[in-house]
């Protein structure tokens, strides 16, 4: 993430635990929100403080100047997240915040303000990291991930953050003929032309920051024009291919709603059938591994067969599998030239990279 933010100008933006940090204007944040591919939220800080007990909490919160971001009439809500041993249950955290923000809203107006936990018009994060707490203003509202180019839920979906950054980890950049021949509903491959196209992520969606205090309509359209114009062709084809009539129709429909329906090719393929879509193409999937969707001790043969058609079908290339189970990667059959560790959900899972070519069956005999 934050490569992406120094792309977009804030060279001082600093990594911590589970965030990055970075400085900016209001324009700042319509872009983040715009751009960035692999952040869930963004956060303008308000506050941050001892937090190590109720008490403290209350008054780190009490101080803020909640009436200069809720406008009367507003509804709110606060959302708490984080790890802290005063506060085990991160729901109590956050209603002792939002206690503090109606009592001084409510000495300030005389009045307080009604709590709206679904469609609240100002949003409120508590970040907690032991025996201290952040304060800070939600500018994005419904996760980033949320694109808004697929229904929500569904069977084992792969997140559209989490397919970005396998993406770019792997160093696509839309250069190059990419591949997802397992492909599901077809996040990474859209997450692909997204990238490709120069596509800015959120460029279809609204955020919570349009309904602040100090919005600046006129800012966030002219950041929306300029993600408009910064849209170009794709160069290199990129495919999403599956066995299933099902997802291969769902992929179809999130492509266009994703507005790449004429960046993605979506072919009906069994994976065994593997056919590269150029030369130097580069293979990403996310293929069952028995937590959600599939039996392990079935989808071994699926592995192997996979395996097979890459050391057959996919010389030249570079294959990247995101792997939830281990021993189900072992069956393709091939050595890992990188791992890397990432997390779908709560599952642990490496992101596992394999050069193909001429001989690969040599080297794994």
């Amino acid at each position: 993430m934050r490569a992406e933010l120094v792309a977009l100008g804030h060279a001082e933006a600093a990594c911590g635990r589970g965030v990055v940090s970075f400085r900016g204007d209001l324009h700042a944040v319509y872009r983040a929100n715009l751009w960035l591919r692999t952040a869930t939220r963004v956060l303008r800080q308000l506050s941050e403080g001892p937090a190590g007990g109720r008490e403290a909490l209350y008054e780190l919160a009490s101080k803020v100047a909640w009436e200069d971001v809720v406008a009367r009439g507003q509804t709110i809500v606060v959302e708490a997240a984080g790890k802290a041993g005063a506060f085990r249950n991160t729901s109590f955290a956050s209603l002792i915040v939002k206690d503090a923000v109606v009592d001084r809203l409510r000495t300030r107006w005389g009045s307080r303000p009604d709590v709206d936990r679904k469609g609240a018009d100002v949003r409120f994060h508590v970040h907690l990291a032991g025996e201290r707490a952040g304060l800070a203003l939600d500018s994005t509202g419904e996760p980033l991930s949320h694109r808004g180019y697929r229904p929500r839920g569904g069977p084992a979906p792969l997140s559209e953050v989490l397919a970005a950054g396998v993406l770019l980890l792997a160093g696509y950049d839309g250069t190059q003929p990419l591949l997802d021949p397992m492909a599901g509903t077809g996040t990474i491959a859209i997450e692909a032309a997204l990238i490709a196209t120069r596509t800015a992520p959120g460029s279809r969606r609204s955020f919570a920051c349009e309904l602040w205090r100090d919005r600046q309509p006129e800012g966030l359209a002219e950041a929306r024009e300029e993600a408009r114009l910064a849209r170009r062709p794709p160069t290199a084809a990129i495919v999403a291919s599956d066995n299933e009539a099902r997802a291969v129709a769902a992929a179809r429909r999130n492509a266009r709603e994703a507005g790449v329906g004429d960046a993605v090719n979506v072919e009906a393929r069994d994976v065994r059938e593997l056919v590269l879509p150029g030369a130097g193409a580069m293979i990403v999937t996310n293929p069952p591994y028995g937590e959600r969707l599939g039996n392990p001790s079935e989808l071994a043969a699926l592995y192997r067969d996979f395996g097979d058609a890459l050391k057959r079908r996919a010389a030249g290339a570079t294959a990247w599998l995101l792997a939830g189970n281990l021993e189900l990667a072992k069956s393709i059959g091939l050595r890992a030239s990188r791992r890397i560790v990432l997390f779908n959900g709560p599952i642990e899972c490496r992101l596992l990279r394999f050069d193909l070519y001429e001989g690969s069956r040599e080297l794994e005999r």
